[in-house]
């Protein structure tokens, strides 16, 4: 059954058309969306006082709050920074806490039936973005990992495990699948499993993490560049290794203090990370803790966990926030949709385009 979400107000967002419990009688999530309407006629969107409390709404909202608008005005805007995305008609302004969208009615059914789809995860995800945009970054993957966990325990992953069925762990590379070659003052690090398109899974971020910790623990290496062998950078995290770890507490621990990413944001001043074709999940979660990211023409990018009923985990939560604002963030990693890298680098995700 579609998923018709309520369409309010800055003003009945103000009185606390938003505040009903989130949960209903038998612990399901009631009403996970509202649209709120920030069309320049809309009832109080111009009005300072009313503008202001409902922001205060929005900030204390449990819910996920979507704005519309043809084309924000200054009031607007305000109100817009407190929600979790708007989308626009209008593509004139580059306001970080917008998207500009061809159909508003289209894009607001399409994010609803992705929300509709997963609401649990979707709900974590909102909670997350905004839980960790005000600590440091090390704290902020900390909430992710956390969150992360508790969403691996729940009934929309296991519904997409049961939907995907079993699958053979993936081979064993016949080559190493990090690739590390020290010229002067300048280290490379590719990955180096083509066959599988980068795909991050265990072996891979062994490797890569090895290879990082080496640049991390010699500053006479003043300058780092990562890159991809094959057709893509990276396809994202190893389908056929999702659900298998046994034990959660133990898969926190190596998302948080044995991945790649913070050791990126510990080495962003002296990385550069080279992406072309496929950058999926933790392809762009991990280069955008990076100081700087050049993607080939060819690039795209593509956050599709909460199709699983997750959100990003391999820090992404973290990192693409601090480049493209939660708002955008909460767009991608909402829809899943997929970016090119001319939009990618209008929107800060990558840095230059070669």
């Amino acid at each position: 059954m579609p998923f018709h979400p309520p369409r309010i107000t800055a003003r009945e967002l103000a009185c606390g058309a938003a505040d009903a419990p989130l949960l209903g009688d038998t612990g399901e999530i009631d009403t996970p969306l509202i649209v709120v309407d920030l069309t320049p006629d809309s009832d109080g969107v111009d009005d300072p006082a009313v503008v202001a409390a409902a922001a205060r709404r929005a900030r204390e909202a449990d819910r996920i709050l979507l704005g519309i608008t043809g084309h924000p005005s200054a009031a607007s805007r305000a109100l817009a920074d407190e929600l979790d995305v708007t989308y626009t008609e209008s593509d004139r302004d580059a306001v970080r806490s917008a998207v500009a969208v061809a159909d508003l009615g289209r894009a607001v059914e399409d994010f609803a039936s992705c929300i509709a789809a997963n609401p649990q995860a979707s709900v974590v995800l909102r909670q997350v973005l905004r839980g960790g945009g005000g600590v440091d970054t090390r704290a902020a993957v900390d909430i992710e990992s956390l969150a992360y966990s508790t969403l691996l325990g729940g009934p929309e992953f296991a519904r997409w495990l049961e939907h995907r069925g079993a699958r053979p762990l993936p081979p064993p590379p016949e080559y190493d699948p990090v690739l590390v070659a020290r010229d002067g003052d300048e280290l490379r690090i590719t990955l180096n499993r083509p066959e599988r398109r980068n795909a991050y899974g265990a072996r891979l971020r062994d490797a890569l993490t090895t290879a990082l910790t080496v640049a991390t623990s010699d500053p006479s290496i003043t300058h780092v560049v990562l890159d991809g062998a094959g057709p893509s950078f990276c396809a994202g995290g190893d389908l056929d290794e999702f659900g298998t770890t046994p034990d959660l507490t133990l898969a926190h621990l190596i998302r948080t203090r044995a991945g790649a990413g913070l050791l990126v944001h510990e080495l962003s001043e002296r990385i550069e990370v080279r992406v072309h074709g496929a950058c999926v999940g933790g392809g762009i979660e991990i280069p955008a803790f990076a100081g700087r990211i050049v993607a080939s023409a060819d690039a795209w990018f593509r956050l599709p966990e909460a199709e699983m009923g997750l959100i990003p985990g391999a820090g992404g939560t973290a990192s693409i926030p601090r480049r493209i604002g939660r708002w955008r963030a909460m767009h991608l990693f909402v829809t899943g949709a997929r970016l090119d890298a001319h939009t990618a680098l209008g929107w800060g995700l990558v840095d230059a385009i070669r």
